[in-house]
């Protein structure tokens, strides 16, 4: 039997938050881009799973720790949950083709791969928001539909066009 699970994975930079430039190095630069919370609900009241997906090569270089970016996560976590608003998970690269090389860097599609078996993802229903060609190559490296937004854009009309479809194939 096919899995009913959906996703909209979602690159981290630029998607959720403001893009700032190379890396957001301080708590204190995670900005939750405005349209972000109203997207989200949507996306969970259709029923699917969000998932985030990001490159963090930062950590590698030594710019930042992973304890920094764990603490922008839970303030993420923190804003948005009062909204009905929950990731099903995160995963992140922390290395950088400077320091080493990985299979979990996007472009390459491991992290969806993994987070599709894990989370019993159907791909075909599935999607990939983000800002560089990179997030969509890996999306659709795993079978997930991308779309490619400018960093910071405002991503709500594509999943209420998402959802209008999905609601006229019901």
């Amino acid at each position: 039997m096919k899995n009913s699970n959906k996703a909209v994975f979602l690159d981290r930079d630029g998607v959720i938050n403001k893009e700032v430039g190379d890396y957001i190095k301080r708590f204190e630069d995670f900005e939750i881009l405005s349209h972000v919370r109203h997207g989200l609900k949507i996306l969970t009241e259709a029923g699917f799973k969000l998932i985030i997906i990001t490159n963090q090569g930062g950590i590698a270089k030594g710019m930042y720790t992973r304890h920094e970016m764990d603490k922008m996560h839970a303030y993420l976590a923190a804003e948005l949950e009062p909204s009905g608003v929950v990731f099903t998970d995160v995963y992140f690269c922390p290395h950088h083709p400077q320091t080493s090389n990985c299979l979990c860097r996007k472009p390459e599609s491991l992290l969806v791969e993994k987070a599709i078996s894990k989370h019993d993802i159907d791909a075909s229903q599935s999607y990939f928001i983000g800002d560089k060609e990179r997030d969509i190559v890996c999306g659709e490296g795993a079978g997930v539909k991308g779309i490619l937004i400018e960093p910071n854009e405002d991503w709500t009309p594509h999943v209420e066009k998402i959802i209008s479809q999905l609601n006229a194939q019901a």
